[in-house]
């Protein structure tokens, strides 16, 4: 069932694109690859790269291999160009992966600097350059993330969401960063949340981004929640801080108001500044460095004339 749930999810990519799997009812695996006529889509194939985690390229080597077959097989069908952008796109690899033995990307968030978001962008190109099958890749890779029009980065763990871990604003944001590193404007950003695989939802980033911050990282429940936790609450609370900063840094998707608002529910609440400097006197030196960072950075003008002052 696990091997089924992540293939329907990876297949996503290969449904745009006009392909679905074909399933062993017996064995419950992908046995391959359908591709469906055009005729039965009622609209152009799209052009689809994948880039896969170091986890899922070793736990599941054939499913890149498949994806890779069925993007030659498009390759190969005597249609229109502009109802089928394979047949005119250049030869070469279609699923990237770090290289190796490797896992994740290796990225840096800390620092607001340029210098620190050129690095950024150039180890999520450098953690992506091989192929699902370890060979190296990097022109490829670049070639691909050149003509892209669109990112699409998939949630599916319903216990967690874009500001609760680093990983979501290495991989997302990171991607951002890259596409300048390379000089090239960077494609419209979309977070998938696949946690319902029958109902999932594609937002922009930055409407995600907000959603969560007021949903979540704002609501006065959770931080009450986090404040029972003591030592381990308030450092969350300071690293989804961390990670809204990494968003806008990185991509440039982080209103001034969303840090506004997030100061308001923890620095700005007199009984959670005295919760963070009881509890955690690190992680409340660590937001108020943080803060004050951001608004040299130019990445938050505070629409609040008090803390404009530098009052707290």
């Amino acid at each position: 069932q696990a091997e089924r749930e992540l293939a329907n999810a990876g297949f996503t990519a290969p449904t745009m694109a006009g392909a679905k799997p074909v399933w062993d009812e017996g064995s419950d695996r992908v046995t391959g690859f359908e591709i469906l006529p055009l005729a039965l889509m009622d609209r152009p194939r799209i052009e689809v790269t994948l880039r896969v985690s170091g986890l899922f390229r070793d736990v599941f080597p054939d499913l890149a291999r498949l994806f890779e077959a069925a993007t030659g097989a498009l390759r190969l069908r005597d249609e229109a160009a502009d109802m089928n952008p394979y047949t005119a796109a250049s030869e070469g690899p279609r699923v990237f992966a770090p290289a190796p033995g490797s896992y994740g990307l290796g990225l840096s968030t800390d620092a607001l600097s340029d210098e620190a978001r050129r690095a950024a962008g150039e180890a999520w190109l450098a953690a992506s350059a091989h192929t699902a099958a370890g060979e190296p890749a990097r022109a490829a890779l670049e070639t691909r993330l050149r003509g892209a029009d669109v990112f699409v980065h998939t949630q599916d763990l319903p216990e967690t969401d874009l500001l609760l871990a680093e990983d979501y604003a290495a991989h997302e944001a990171g991607f951002a960063a890259a596409m300048s590193r390379l000089g090239a404007p960077a494609p419209a950003l979309y977070h998938l949340d696949a946690t319902r695989p029958d109902v999932p939802k594609a937002r922009p980033l930055a409407e995600e981004i907000a959603r969560v911050t007021r949903a979540r990282a704002a609501n006065p429940r959770w931080i009450a929640g986090m404040m029972r936790h003591g030592f381990r609450g308030a450092a969350e609370i300071a690293a989804t801080l961390d990670h809204l900063a990494a968003f806008a840094h990185l991509a440039g998707v982080v209103p001034a108001h969303l840090f506004d608002l997030y100061h308001e529910a923890t620095l700005g609440d007199p009984a959670v500044r005295d919760f963070l400097q009881t509890a955690n006197p690190q992680a409340l030196a660590a937001m108020e460095a943080r803060f004050a960072a951001l608004a040299g950075a130019g990445l938050w003008q505070s629409q609040s004339n008090s803390r404009a002052m530098g009052v707290a």
